[in-house]
């Protein structure tokens, strides 16, 4: 009787660790400033594009801030926010024959290492998408209204903004070249599903996995 109780009982296991870490990727942001410079400069530069003439009259002052916060944003977010939120990192390299290779980086997985928080993934997807979308809205007001002294700045905004929006899609999509298949994945797995744990890289300083197109 005694043997068969120990037998029913062996294969019960507790097992909290899933438990665990998926709470903890839903609990707090792990990496605050990167969260708030991921931020900070494209909302800046918008903000400050709205508002400059309410605060100077200088149009090269304005110019020169906005391309300023722009530039910093670009660099920031390539270099920097999208290797600590999500795991991430792209750049395009010219070879000795003068051709162009976009090079991709993805950390592996590792259970050694501690995973992303699901609101820093949030937070960087959707100020990355978001801002392109609202730069485009500047450049058909700024059309409209015929305000062309504006136009090379507001194209200057898309063209920085959407340059990281696609090295991260197509980063995210493992360098896949059909944009119309990377662009229908990353929809699928990134607005119209909900975020599994499972779908988040974790991040650290060792495991990456690269992609040459």
């Amino acid at each position: 009787m005694k043997q068969a109780l120990v037998d029913d009982t062996e294969d019960v296991s507790l097992d909290f660790g899933n438990e665990e870490e998926l709470a903890f990727r839903k609990a707090k942001i792990r990496h605050p400033l990167a969260t708030f410079f991921h931020l900070f400069f494209r909302v800046s530069a918008i903000v400050t594009y709205v508002c400059c003439d309410w605060f100077s009259r200088s149009f090269v002052g304005c110019f020169v801030t906005v391309l300023l916060l722009l530039s910093f944003d670009f660099w920031s977010v390539k270099n920097v926010t999208g290797r600590l939120m999500v795991g991430l990192r792209w750049w395009n390299q010219i070879d000795e024959d003068g051709k162009s290779h976009w090079i991709f980086e993805a950390r592996k997985a590792s259970p050694n290492q501690i995973a992303a928080t699901e609101a820093e993934a949030r937070i960087f997807w959707l100020g990355l998408i978001i801002c392109p979308l609202i730069w485009i809205v500047f450049f058909f007001s700024t059309l409209f209204s015929l305000k062309l002294k504006w136009l090379a700045l507001v194209i200057a905004g898309i063209s920085l903004q959407a340059a990281n929006l696609y090295g991260y899609i197509l980063c995210k999509m493992g360098g896949e070249s059909d944009i119309s298949k990377v662009t229908a994945r990353f929809l699928s797995q990134t607005v119209f599903q909900t975020a599994s744990p499972s779908n988040f890289q974790k991040p650290g300083l060792e495991g990456l996995e690269i992609h040459k197109h």
